[in-house]
Parts: structure tokens; sequence; C-alpha cells
């Protein structure tokens, strides 16, 4: 049984809108007009091309259905090319469709190059019926092309009455987790209870423009990660006045949505010399700004992941999948 348009539509989560395109099914995170912004700005960062990246999107049902077949191209979403989908039953790991676990991968595996285009896999899904969870690909630009279960199976979507909002940069994007169950966002979205809506783009900063397009839904919870980027590439003060103007547009959008601030985590390179200053003062200038907005929780990241280079996929920047389960761990002992 091959699952319509709508069906797909109806079980899919982290997406404010889907369409049909090209005998499949193409899932967008931001807006048209968000999009819009990120095609005509910054294309030497590739900010357009990573907004059409799958970060945050799923599918959730109940099934009673023995197997599952998914088939999907992939195209480019990010710098980074390998990518998986990764299917869980009752919230227990199952397996994934991924382009990397039939090659072996250095450890530091980040510049690998892996081939993207179209792939397919089915999945046993076991008796009697179980609730499915397929996290989608945070690094790649997804056309499903193909969901299908047993003949005469039920489908029954799952419902999420709450949504997270989640801005940031590469991190909260997924970089570079292999698995995207394992991005920390997602995670915090789990533990909320509330449908991640994912607008992290890798290598953004504080922009204000996005903080002004708002969707047309109202979050329960807001998260803004910030600040590595700007810390390494700009000075104090423009840096602060976009913190500014990013923080104000999104309380003028939200007005009444708490919101979660998160300082910067640990990076190898933190004692550079930058002309921000010292990497410990951009987190220092987050909180000072989240302050005067008002219904900010500032939540410091420096010590969010361990300080050990082991953790990141670089070596550097960008956690690995151990690097996000200790970042969502001590993340959500700090807001319980």
């Amino acid at each position: 049984m091959k699952l319509s348009v709508r069906q797909i539509e109806s079980i899919t989560k982290g997406t404010v809108r889907v369409e049909e395109r090209d005998g499949g099914v193409v899932f967008h995170r931001f807006t048209a007009a968000q999009e819009e912004y990120y095609r005509t700005t910054n294309p030497s960062f590739r900010f357009y091309e990573k907004s059409l990246a799958t970060a945050g999107v799923r599918l959730q049902f109940k099934t009673n259905s023995r197997h599952l077949f998914l088939k999907a191209e992939l195209t480019a979403g990010s710098s980074r090319t390998y990518y998986a989908f990764d299917v869980f039953t009752n919230g227990e790991f199952l397996d994934s469709l991924d382009n990397f676990s039939v090659v072996e991968i250095p450890t530091v595996y980040t510049n690998v190059s892996l081939p993207l285009g179209t792939a397919g896999k089915q999945f046993d899904l076991g008796d009697g019926e179980k609730t499915v969870c397929v996290y989608f690909p945070w690094s790649v630009a997804v056309n499903l092309q193909e969901v299908t279960l047993d003949d005469g199976a039920t489908v029954e979507p799952i419902v999420t009455s709450k949504k997270l909002l989640a801005f940031g940069d590469s991190i909260t994007q997924g970089y570079d987790a292999l698995h995207p169950s394992a991005r920390y966002i997602g995670k915090l979205a789990d533990h909320l209870g509330m449908e991640e809506i994912n607008k992290a783009i890798g290598g953004e900063i504080f922009c204000p423009k996005l903080a002004a397009l708002s969707d047309d839904f109202a979050p329960d919870c807001i998260t803004v990660a910030y600040g590595t980027n700007d810390w390494a590439g700009q000075s104090r003060e423009v840096t602060e006045e976009n913190c500014k103007a990013f923080f104000t547009a999104l309380r003028a959008n939200y007005p009444q949505v708490p919101i979660m601030a998160l300082t910067p985590i640990w990076r190898a390179d933190w004692q550079a010399d930058k002309v921000f200053g010292l990497f410990s003062e951009a987190g220092e200038m987050i909180h000072r700004v989240a302050d005067a907005v008002g219904g900010v929780l500032v939540i410091e990241g420096f010590n969010l992941v361990p300080h050990d280079t082991a953790y990141y996929a670089d070596g550097r920047l960008h956690p690995n999948d151990a690097g996000f389960t200790k970042y969502a761990d001590r993340l959500r002992q700090q807001i319980n």
C-alpha cells in the first residue's frame, strides 16, 4: 500500500508546508518568504540551499504493518554529503537508510564525499501495532518518492499539539551528527513533548531580518542558539547590534512566547584572538541583551559538550553523535 501525498502530509512533523513535485513530496521548514530571503542573500554561503535541507523533519505514525519501504531522491542541502533516515519503532532505534554504513569513514569524517541521488530500503517493523518515527536527514534536501506499507495496514498520525521553534547555526541544523536522531534540538523537542520546527542554517549569525519574518503559527517555546560564528567573524559592536535587533523582532512577533537563549558551546579554538574579543564575552553579551528584552531564559552553553575533541566530528567545532548526546542530556538537566 503506497501512501498518497495527503497521507504522507498527515504523518509529517517539522514542516511549515509540503508540496508535490516531480512525482514525490518535498518538505519545507521555512516559509516561502523566508526561503526567498535566503535565495536573494548570502549566495557564497549557500544559505538558500541549506534552507531546503530537512533538518527536524520526521514521519510519525502508528501502524500494524510488518514492513515499511522508503525511497527518496537526495540533493544538496549543506556542505556535507553524508545522510541518514533513522527509523525507530516504539522509541527504539531499528535501522537506517544511509549512504555511509557500507563504506569505511575516518574518525574525522566531515569532508568525506559520498554520492547522493536516489536511494531506497525496506524495513522489517515486527508484528503488531507499533509507533514508527522516521527522522529525516539534516544535511540534504529530500524528495520523498515512496512510502509503502503492507496492503490493508493501518496508518494513524501521531498528534503533537505544541511546537518548538528553533533558531540557530550549523550546530542546531545538525552538523555533524551522522544520525539525525542524535541532534540535540530534536532530543530537546521530544523531552518537551513538542514538534520541532527548525530554522537553523549552517554558518548563520544573529539575523534580524529572519527574526522579523514570522510564521503563521504561534510556537509554545522558542530556542535561539547563535554566537559562535558572530564571535569568529565580526566585531563586538556589530554582533551586539544584530543580537538586540534579533531578539527585539522575535519578541515583537511572539510577545507571550517563552524564549531560551543558548550561549555558544565550547570550541577547540576558543582561546583564539578574534576582533570580537574573548569567546566568553560573546556569551556575556547574549546574556545582557536577552535580559534587557525580557522573558528570555539564558542557558550557559560552554560546558554542555565536554571540552574534548573526541566529542567533535571535525575535532574542533561541530559535535558528533556522542557530543550531541552529551549536549542534550546536560541541556535537559539545565531546564528541569
